[in-house]
């Protein structure tokens, strides 16, 4: 029997190759998400550009377009009008969107901790938030930055009334090295800091979280409410995290794919936000802490932005497996 069975494989070859034989199912075309930047593209996106180049939204079956608004105000509300996939925003924008009705849900975390301080000169006269009474403060978006001066303030016994507000739009560190303000609210700790260091005049940063501001998400994805089920989702939250822990194993490699895909940001001031921001990126995006954005919710309803709290499961999720 030992002697037929060469003959025997060699037919069944021939069976399933033939004419006959069913033709192997194509793989199944990549799933497209149209993902809207917060900003222009920068280091806070590294694990999105490195998931992106090593190729892990191809593993998980998706084609991602990520895109830079021309108004970082849009992101969120094109989401909420299905007009995009997903958006990167800000959990206090978030929360408040969440309070006017946006039918928006955070469904992961890029940005772990604030990067939102309160920037002053290090040779300037101010040690401490008591010191800024009196002084200009320069701002570029009122509202939630008002709230945070505002608690900050408090803990030196001060209000609002008690220092001048000035808009500078978004040129916060010019206006500071210019001497328009003495001192500036929203500067990223791993931009502007890095950014007055380089012009040969250093900062010192007040951290809103170690003066009376609860600790928050700087960065979160959030998708529309109705895409909740939606299995591409998790796929793209895994992918997400393969992302992030690929530059956290190896930031060179991974700083080495980020100015490959985009030469035009390979400077000394990305290369050190890239290097501030690592440990600021979230392990595990999906994770979700609840006790965290009630907290964050209430600080913002104690500071009058809000008049109700939303719901946490209304605009807050951890998607299913």
């Amino acid at each position: 029997m030992h002697v037929f069975r060469p003959v025997l494989i060699v037919l069944l070859a021939a069976i399933l190759s033939g004419p006959g034989a069913r033709a192997q199912t194509p793989a199944p075309k990549p799933q497209t998400l149209v993902v809207l930047l917060d900003w222009f593209v920068n280091p806070d996106h590294g694990p999105l550009i490195v998931a992106q180049e090593r190729g892990y939204f191809r593993d998980a079956g998706l084609h991602v377009e990520l895109i830079a608004p021309s108004d970082p105000n849009d992101p969120p509300k094109l989401v909420a009008a299905k007009r995009a996939d997903l958006a990167i925003s800000y959990q206090p924008s978030l929360t408040l969107h969440a309070a006017a009705g946006l039918p928006l849900a955070r469904i992961a975390t890029l940005v772990a901790t604030p990067l939102n301080t309160l920037v002053v000169l290090a040779d300037a006269p101010i040690r401490s938030l008591a010191d800024l009474r009196g002084r200009r403060i320069g701002f570029s978006v009122g509202g939630f930055e008002d709230a945070l001066l505002g608690a900050m303030l408090a803990r030196a016994g001060m209000t609002l009334s008690d220092v001048t507000l000035v808009n500078v739009n978004f040129a916060l560190s010019p206006a500071l090295l210019a001497g328009r303000v003495d001192a500036v609210i929203g500067a990223f700790r791993n931009f502007e800091l890095n950014q007055l260091a380089l012009e040969g005049r250093p900062g010192r940063a007040f951290h809103p979280e170690a003066n009376g501001v609860p600790a928050y998400d700087e960065l979160v994805v959030v998708a529309h409410r109705d895409r909740l089920r939606d299995p591409a989702l998790r796929r793209f939250v895994d992918a997400l995290e393969r992302g992030t822990l690929s530059m956290i194993d190896d930031p060179e490699a991974a700083w080495a794919l980020f100015v490959k895909a985009r030469p035009d940001l390979d400077t000394e001031l990305n290369r050190r936000a890239w290097r501030d921001t690592l440990p600021r990126f979230a392990q595990a995006p999906a994770a979700l802490d609840r006790a965290r954005y009630a907290r964050f919710a209430e600080f913002l309803r104690g500071r009058g932005l809000l008049t109700t709290a939303p719901r946490l499961e209304d605009y807050a999720v951890e998607l299913a497996w």
